[in-house]
């Protein structure tokens, strides 16, 4: 009697850890949607939207999808800060991942080009 009891709350508590397992592993940390401010930017506005992918070598996407849309060219990924820099039309983005463990995670740091410098600040949606 005791030994089903045992081995149906082994079973259940096993299925409880395989479940939290797989919904935390959700991919590469960058793919997905972002949207926040690139502060005064007078070319492009000062809010920005990135939709980044992983395919499975290298992070691809555009910065601002639409008429003003830019591929990224390039994405560094420093798994030892967390640290991200983001190449693209001229522009250089440097900046940290924050709250890595929770889906909105977000990028924050800075934007620099040709045309001037300033905060850079996204959530994952």
């Amino acid at each position: 009697m005791y030994q089903r009891l045992i081995l149906g709350l082994t079973f259940i508590m096993g299925l409880g850890v395989m479940s939290a397992t797989a919904t935390a592993q959700e991919g590469h940390p960058l793919k997905g949607s972002w949207i926040g401010e690139w502060s005064g930017n007078s070319a492009h506005g000062d809010f920005v939207l990135l939709v980044m992918d992983w395919n499975g070598e290298e992070v691809t996407g555009m910065i601002n999808p639409g008429t003003d849309n830019m591929e990224i060219e390039s994405v560094d990924l420093d798994p030892s800060d967390w640290s991200v820099e983001i190449k693209a039309g001229g522009y250089t983005i440097d900046a940290v991942i924050e709250n890595l463990e929770l889906p909105s995670r977000s990028l924050s740091g800075t934007w620099r080009s040709s045309n001037g410098s300033g905060d850079f600040d996204i959530v994952r949606q």
